[in-house]
């Protein structure tokens, strides 16, 4: 087998899922005896990197300012110096800085270029620089449509749809939490014990659909439905004031008992476990929707908006939570629906981590092995 150096670029280490695809991505690499590098500006996730076997390299490439482009020469000559086989980027800043340092190297020596389009980037010069790898790897089908309709001068050969997954592993189908949890959980929202409760995941960001959320909450009680409503998300930083807008229209509904902001939770799993219905509101399309497969991975029922990556997911796997976007009449029909009679999550994994992995890898070796005239 074939040792390889990975070098992967990332703006920083502080969580999110493109940090955890990266950690994952780079523990895989070690498992299978291959050389991780992670260059990034660093964060709270860099000692679990280090400690699970990779090396941190940490220059600031994704920080937002002329200043990076001076990062361009070392890191030509660091990737040179280390036989660096695969350059792997995350993220615009980091890619241009990437690209820069790779494109002034020797083609017959230098690193095989990939990037990884994980977000509906706005349309521009700027972000088309995630379109120069060598193999450019789409998160979603909802990637590769949105890189084929903006930059059609991209091959369609260079794109592969690597889809995000979950470990079943860390969200078994039918989990229950631990008792130590549950008794915790239910002392701090004792009303949530033997209740309907919706559950919408996702940083306080206008994007994600809370003022939906509430809307959604307070018409189905004025109906009679005695459901709660849970918010796991934790505040933007610069949206303290959007927190406060939502925390007063939860207020002013009277809706104080009934819609509980838990904040930013490292215990989603169990969260999602003890939820009755978990939702996906997000105004825009997202690239993928993970917190959705979680769910589901789980068997909980998820109802959410039949765009982007979300309703990629929700269409195939569980249809009868699909509903359209942005219209809450139809939204507050659907869960009522589900709430009366959910259909069963079926139990096969689709969208698997192992299978993330395993695919990303074999990129990486295909590309190393292939004469660079075919890219």
């Amino acid at each position: 087998m074939v040792r390889l150096s990975v070098a992967q670029l990332i703006p920083a280490l502080n969580g999110g899922g493109v940090e955890r695809g990266t950690l994952e991505v780079a523990r895989e690499l070690v498992r299978c005896g291959h050389r991780s590098v992670v260059i990034s500006a660093g964060g709270r996730l860099v000692p679990q990197l280090v400690d699970e076997g990779s090396q941190h390299l940490a220059w600031p490439l994704g920080v937002k300012s002329p200043l990076t482009l001076r990062w361009v020469w070392p890191l030509r000559r660091w990737l040179a110096e280390q036989r660096i086989d695969i350059l792997h980027a995350r993220s615009r800043l980091p890619a241009w800085a990437g690209w820069l340092a790779w494109r002034g190297m020797d083609p017959m020596t230098r690193p095989r270029f990939v990037t990884t389009v994980h977000g509906l980037y706005s349309v521009s010069r700027y972000s088309a620089i995630m379109t120069r790898g060598e193999r450019v790897i789409a998160v979603s089908e909802t990637i590769r449509d949105y890189l084929q309709r903006h930059y059609p001068r991209l091959p369609a050969e260079r794109i592969q749809v690597i889809p995000r997954g979950v470990d079943p592993a860390a969200f078994p189908y039918g989990y229950q939490p631990a008792s130590k949890w549950l008794a915790e959980w239910y002392q701090r929202y004792p009303q949530l014990r033997n209740a309907q409760v919706l559950t919408l995941p996702g940083r306080l960001s206008r994007l994600k659909g809370h003022e939906e959320f509430i809307k959604l909450i307070n018409e189905l009680r004025v109906r009679g439905l005695p459901v709660y409503g849970l918010i796991a998300g934790g505040v933007e930083p610069g949206r303290q004031r959007y927190a406060d807008q939502l925390q007063y229209q939860v207020q002013t509904r009277g809706l104080n008992d009934a819609i509980l902001f838990a904040g930013h939770r490292a215990d989603m799993r169990e969260i999602y476990a003890t939820s009755t219905l978990v939702l996906s509101l997000s105004a825009q399309p997202e690239s993928f929707g993970r917190t959705v497969l979680e769910a589901l991975s789980l068997g909980i029922p998820v109802a959410g908006y039949d765009h982007g990556g979300v309703g990629e997911i929700l269409h195939r796997l569980y249809p009868a939570g699909l509903t359209p976007p942005g219209d809450l009449r139809s939204l507050m029909e659907r869960v009522i629906a589900l709430l009366t009679a959910a259909p069963p999550v079926p139990m096969e994994p689709v969208f698997t981590l192992q299978s993330m992995l395993d695919e990303t890898l074999a990129l990486y070796e295909w590309l190393y092995q292939t004469s660079r005239s075919h890219t």
